[in-house]
């Protein structure tokens, strides 16, 4: 338990129920007549939603930790992901659902971060941008190089995204985890 006066940015909190919210944001606000009071923008911890929310200056709320450890992906098996942590060497198992979008972008060696609560996985995030091979992509037309234009590539991952078209199969790009972006080529 803790005083909504100790938030902090990036402290998560169990509220309705047991769902657990992260702050983005907090203000204490002292207005000239009435009590204080804190305004908060929480952020859910599974989906991502964003809400305002206010509270009694020193109301107590329920924080919750979330252990965070940077872990190497394995390999997978049926609907999991096998994820070892590199202190300890111990095997985790993490359930497609929990991983979301990372999927798209995980290759086996990669090393990616763990969000745990109470022995249960929330997510796994991985950096901003990670580096992939082309799988295959068809050759870009010699006129057309001139426009700009786009042509779709699939990764090692199976993940298709857009690439500029001098782009070609068996070239390292760097990809934005977050939006699935192409950055750039990777020079070898």
């Amino acid at each position: 338990m803790a005083s909504t006066n100790d938030l902090k940015n990036g402290m998560v909190l169990k509220l309705d129920g047991d769902q657990l919210w992260s702050v983005v944001e907090f203000q204490h606000v002292k207005p000239g007549k009435g009590p204080a009071f804190v305004r908060t923008k929480l952020k859910h911890v599974l989906s991502g939603k964003v809400v305002d929310k206010t509270f009694n200056a020193g109301t107590k709320v329920e924080t919750a930790t979330i252990d965070r450890r940077d872990m190497q992906f394995s390999y997978m098996d049926g609907e999991y992901f096998v994820f070892m942590d590199m202190q300890t060497f111990d095997q985790l198992m993490v359930d497609k659902k929990a991983v979301g979008d990372a999927a798209n972008f995980l290759i086996e060696g990669m090393t990616a971060s763990v969000a745990q609560n109470e022995g249960s996985v929330l997510y796994v995030e991985l950096p901003a941008a990670v580096e992939l091979v082309i799988e295959h992509t068809d050759p870009g037309v010699q006129g057309d190089r001139s426009t700009g234009g786009t042509k779709p590539a699939k990764l090692e991952t199976g993940y298709e995204m857009q690439v500029p078209l001098f782009v070609n199969t068996g070239e390292k790009v760097k990809v934005d985890t977050r939006t699935g972006d192409y950055l750039g080529r990777v020079s070898s």
